[in-house]
């Protein structure tokens, strides 16, 4: 079909959405979509990362005489920005603009999101092996009142061993050690060390549990990319135990040794996230959710904090 005759057609077809109400029917936050598959194409530190992403988009619809927005517009506006260039923090502010002007005069506000999980490559802990894990990401860029801001939000996943699990379990083999050994006078070192590598004598281990850090941050205006990567090392880095992907016998050992010299509440966990991001020059904002997913208890166990800022995020359940 030549372009001529299909904006002839175009013409011709009704807009129903394009109505206006004789009367006002009230204005409305958010109108949009959601659950858009798209790739998506993302600038991190590491360089170019791809993504299928599900995104969802909103305008306000603000005068309150308009029926309705025209959602083909934002889906094509979102489209072309994403076709043309890697998401940048400055890109997203940019498409938000863009979103913002396809509805002049009956929007002043304007939100997308973007989720998808990103796939990184992880060095195994001794072994010359690596594995690929994936981390849930959401991206948000909101418009509201003339304010941009853009969040990054990551899920990194790790052991804790429970420090109180780990003291009773060490009661436990010293009494059996005790018991074992209290009719002797003198000890050969050889024989202790066999003991300790014995079922006999590590007869009580402490729990753990796969656990996982939400964190949201709020970046800084004017980044050149998104610092995912980086985060997500600093992360894992100051928890010290991170779930691994490729491990030989060597690496499980040397995780055994950090679980064993490295216990954690759920406290201790979101402690040392909060003091890392306290000084991290490209967030303005956080808020850390540490749920651990307790292998004692039926239930998890929960910490939560945000920075504090005035009229910043908020650490509340939901």
């Amino acid at each position: 079909m030549n372009e001529h005759r299909r904006d002839l057609i175009a013409g011709a077809l009704p807009d129903v959405a394009g109505h206006v109400h004789d009367e006002p029917q009230g204005t409305l936050d958010w109108v949009g979509m959601s659950d858009i598959a798209m790739p998506i194409t993302l600038l991190d530190v590491d360089g170019q990362q791809t993504a299928q992403a599900a995104i969802q988009l909103y305008v306000n619809l603000g005068d309150s005489h308009a029926k309705g927005i025209h959602m083909s517009r934002l889906y094509r506006t979102m489209g072309s920005a994403l076709a043309e260039a890697p998401l940048t923090p400055s890109s997203l502010e940019l498409l938000l603009q863009e979103m913002r002007a396809t509805h002049e005069g009956i929007s002043t506000d304007a939100l997308i999101e973007f989720a998808f999980e990103l796939l990184l490559n992880k060095p195994a802990l001794v072994s010359d092996n690596s594995g690929w894990n994936r981390y849930p990401i959401r991206l948000r860029g909101e418009l509201r009142d003339g304010t941009i801001g853009i969040e990054q939000e990551v899920v990194v996943h790790y052991s804790s061993t429970c420090p109180a699990s780990a003291a009773l379990a060490r009661s436990v083999i010293q009494e059996q050690f005790t018991e074992d050994f209290e009719e002797r006078e003198n000890l050969e070192a050889n024989e202790v060390k066999a003991w300790l590598g014995s079922q006999q004598g590590i007869v009580a281990t402490p729990h753990g549990q796969r656990s996982a850090a939400t964190v949201k941050v709020q970046l800084r205006p004017g980044l050149a990319y998104f610092p995912i990567a980086r985060l997500v090392q600093d992360i894992e880095d100051v928890l010290g135990t991170p779930v691994q992907t490729a491990v030989k016998r060597e690496d499980e050992q040397e995780f055994a040794r950090r679980n064993g010299q490295n216990p954690m509440f759920c406290e201790d966990s979101a402690r040392r996230i909060k003091q890392l991001l306290m000084t991290e020059a490209d967030v303005d904002d956080f808020l850390i959710h540490v749920e651990h997913f307790e292998s004692l208890h039926a239930h998890n166990a929960v910490s939560m904090v945000a920075k504090g800022i005035p009229n910043g995020y908020r650490a509340t359940p939901v």
